[in-house]
């Protein structure tokens, strides 16, 4: 009975994540917005906080992956696919974090704009920074994302609609085109994960996408 309540539990917080990551991603969004139309979006309060949500929204995906990356009923060659994916959303989803402990860092250090400016050029100098918490490896957390949604919209047509790898990429576009789009490109993600929170739960499904608690 033990075993059976820890498993809930862990379960539980796996699908309360679908939503939650998204949400904070959508959070991190409207406290840019609002800091920058104050005029206050820098060194302080609103630059913080934005980057706090920024911060728990990535690491509230990582359970997103590891719950996805070994759904039931699917087997050999599609299943190191799934796995492919989910690993290289979570490498991304590393990268994304450092990129945002650095932002909050610099936030809290830093005077002014200016001075934040300038040390961001610095941390930006050191060889290997840019592709690595900036530039490629950053890519692998959304790339991953819309790979592994998409794979299991092929793989279980059944539990995951056709819709959500096209949120999933609308939000994704909708990011990397401006991050005035965030909120909206987070309610895109959210809308795509929704169905599959569901299924995880056990509502309405003879076979769950996440694994159970004996799955190896």
């Amino acid at each position: 009975m033990r075993t059976t309540e820890i498993s809930r539990r862990q379960n539980s917080s796996t699908t309360q994540a679908f939503l939650l990551g998204p949400a904070l991603m959508a959070g991190y969004g409207l406290v840019r917005l609002t800091g920058r139309a104050v005029g206050d979006y820098g060194p302080g309060v609103w630059w913080s906080l934005a980057h706090v949500l920024f911060l728990a929204g990535v690491l509230a995906f990582v359970p997103v992956f590891l719950g996805l990356r070994l759904p039931d009923g699917v087997r050999g060659g599609r299943r190191l696919a799934v796995r492919a994916a989910a690993g290289a959303g979570l490498l991304g989803a590393a990268a994304v974090a450092v990129q945002a402990v650095i932002d909050l860092v610099v936030g809290f250090v830093a005077a002014d704009d200016r001075a934040m400016s300038d040390m961001f050029e610095k941390v930006r100098d050191v060889p290997g920074v840019m592709p690595v918490v900036y530039t490629a490896a950053p890519m692998l957390f959304w790339l991953g994302l819309l790979a592994l949604v998409t794979l299991l919209a092929f793989f279980r047509r059944g539990e995951v609609p056709a819709r959500s790898p096209l949120l999933v990429l609308a939000g994704v576009v909708m990011m990397a085109m401006s991050l005035d789009l965030l909120t909206a490109g987070a309610l895109c993600i959210a809308l795509a994960l929704l169905p599959m929170r569901g299924r995880s739960e056990g509502k309405g499904a003879s076979v769950p996408i996440l694994p159970s608690a004996h799955t190896p």
